[in-house]
């Protein structure tokens, strides 16, 4: 289900290496995203400039007149925007976004796999059902990330791909299943201070 907020845009895998790399880092320049993602200058700057035609980002305010930046554009509920330099601010928004792209890119994927190179028409899906602690949840997505930290310089780093590599998304998300007995009724839920 899109985000009500979120403008319809055609997916991309650039476009969406795009939107993560800026709500990792912030900002970035064309120049700044074809050094981190491979591609060329020209390409992130056609792209960066479509996601700012569809208000997916904007110009980051800048002072060097030959750089331009550009940031993250986010709606707010009353319809008007608000621009964070971070995502720290707006979970909510980007987890929608983010759960956005990754669906697009999953089902884009099922309906092209048969074009792909032979060696890579299959995918490594696989789903678990564990009873864990809020800490093993914690240390299971910990253990996550570490596996993954090891390849992110390849992201960084594109001369550091070895031959063959293409760009693989690797989703996990670790959320509890709330049943009618776990889930509390409102008015029983203890009261935040404020």
């Amino acid at each position: 289900m899109p985000h009500r907020n979120r403008p319809t845009l055609p997916e991309h895998p650039v476009r969406i290496a795009l939107l993560d790399l800026l709500a990792e880092v912030g900002t970035v320049t064309s120049t700044q995203a074809a050094v981190r993602l491979g591609y060329s200058s020209g390409l992130c700057s056609f792209h960066l400039r479509q996601l700012a035609r569809h208000g997916l980002i904007e110009e980051a305010p800048h002072t060097d007149s030959r750089a331009r930046p550009w940031q993250l554009r986010w709606g707010s509920p009353d319809g008007t925007c608000r621009t964070e330099q971070t995502v720290r601010e707006a979970p909510e928004e980007f987890g929608a976004l983010a759960r956005g792209l990754e669906d697009e890119s999953y089902q884009h994927w099922l309906t092209h796999r048969d074009q792909a190179p032979a060696e890579w028409q299959r995918d490594e899906s696989f789903s678990a059902v564990v009873h864990l602690t809020p800490e093993e949840m914690a240390e299971l997505a910990a253990s996550i990330r570490g596996l993954l930290a090891e390849y992110r310089e390849r992201d960084r780093t594109p001369a550091a791909r070895p031959t063959g590599t293409m760009a693989v998304a690797a989703v996990a998300r670790l959320f509890p299943l709330l049943t009618d007995t776990s889930v509390q009724p409102a008015a029983s839920r203890p009261r935040s201070l404020e």
